[in-house]
């Protein structure tokens, strides 16, 4: 009787432990230390391939690396992404690339003619001061801020964001992630006249690119002279209607950081709407990296052929914003719980390259353009610099 009770007992204990070690296989310090060390030997290597001044894009259908130039609006993300793998990972040698990558962007300082100074200057130069201190980072900072400054119109109440001829006062949804370079330019640079103008374009966006469900146009076309709104449409989602997945991952992350600069309980209602709107759309139940616009027709099918090409780089800037969020309220567990996921599954060996491969980016699978064919399922430079500044965002809440 006592032999027959302890071999039940030995049974029920190993078919517990069978329902507990997948559970216990991947505690977090585990699949960190992995991804961080793929994270220094990929960026190394990058480093030492690429060089200054003509950074990685994306990889090309055919094998082959698609550049940025000084001019390509994504110029700032690989210094960016260097100077967050140093912060992630301690390694003195990703430092000293990042300034040499940094500061072949100098010349970016002259330039007027887009929005996207904060992705070009705030990410390179804007996390080469915040990492070291150096003052001598801060003229071109403060060039920048200044010309993106220069592009607001009070009548209409935004940056304009793009100068192409077929648009009349465009602004898109992406342009809510500039305005981070400005609430810091205002502490900085002692101008407070940059937070009213981050803060007017943040309400006048609110107001004009949001839908009832909260999710967003891509574009909004202005007159410039009244201010009263032309059309919206968009530029890179399925329709003008739908919701284009890396624009709604920019909104999330746009009113999230204005609530954290400014304190306006408005921001900060308007980024919990935006992530319920993300959490809870079924496009995303079975697998929280969505498609690249979250309404095309099969964008919840993962497995057959055909499914929407997902879109990591939405991914990584929902999971960066979710984790800011979550500091910001007092039940911001579900958003840490959410962007927890999200990383977890970026840093599978679905996501995440192996030692060697990819070119050297870290992330695979992400969509810069659908419907012109561009960038269809390749890695993408912004991926991997808000994949790198979620992880590092990671790390610090968790101690």
């Amino acid at each position: 009787m006592k032999k027959a009770f302890c071999l039940i007992m030995l049974a029920t204990t190993l078919l517990l432990n069978s329902y507990a070690v997948p559970v216990q296989n991947d505690p977090p310090a585990g699949w960190l230390k992995k991804t961080t060390d793929v994270i220094a030997f990929q960026l190394n290597k990058a480093s030492q391939t690429y060089k200054p001044g003509q950074n990685p894009r994306s990889v090309n259908p055919n094998g082959t690396v698609r550049l940025a130039g000084l001019t390509d609006w994504t110029t700032g993300f690989f210094p960016g992404s260097l100077w967050y793998g140093y912060e992630l990972t301690g390694d003195e040698q990703l430092a000293a690339e990042a300034k040499k990558f940094t500061l072949a962007l100098d010349s970016i300082r002259n330039i007027t003619n887009t929005h996207d100074l904060g992705f070009m200057l705030y990410c390179s130069y804007g996390n080469a001061f915040r990492l070291t201190g150096d003052k001598s980072y801060l003229p071109v900072l403060a060039d920048g801020a200044k010309h993106l400054a220069a592009r607001f119109n009070p009548k209409v109440g935004v940056i304009r964001s793009w100068d192409f001829a077929w648009w009349h006062y465009p602004v898109i949804i992406d342009n809510m992630m500039n305005l981070e370079y400005l609430y810091w330019g205002a502490k900085t640079f002692n101008n407070p006249n940059y937070t009213t103008i981050a803060n007017t374009h943040a309400t006048t966006t609110m107001k004009n690119h949001y839908r009832k469900d909260f999710s967003s146009y891509h574009v909004v076309d202005y007159d410039a002279t009244t201010g009263k709104i032309i059309k919206k449409a968009t530029h890179q989602g399925l329709t003008d209607e739908s919701a284009w997945a890396r624009g709604q991952a920019w909104g999330l992350y746009g009113f999230t950081m204005c609530y954290k600069n400014s304190k306006n309980p408005a921001f900060l209602a308007q980024a919990e709407n935006i992530a319920r709107f993300i959490m809870n759309h079924p496009s995303l139940q079975k697998n929280k990296i969505p498609a690249w616009d979250l309404d095309v027709h099969n964008a919840d099918d993962l497995d057959t052929d055909g499914a929407a090409p997902r879109d990591a780089s939405a991914a990584a800037v929902i999971a960066s914003a979710l984790l800011d969020l979550s500091t910001q309220v007092k039940d911001g567990q579900k958003y840490f719980n959410y962007a927890e996921d999200i990383l977890k599954t970026l840093s599978s060996d679905a996501y995440l390259a192996k030692p060697g491969e990819n070119q050297y980016f870290l992330l695979k699978h992400s969509v810069g353009a659908f419907l012109y064919n561009s960038e269809i399922d390749t890695p993408l430079d912004y991926a991997d610099y808000y994949y790198l500044e979620a992880l590092n965002r990671y790390k610090k809440i968790k101690g």
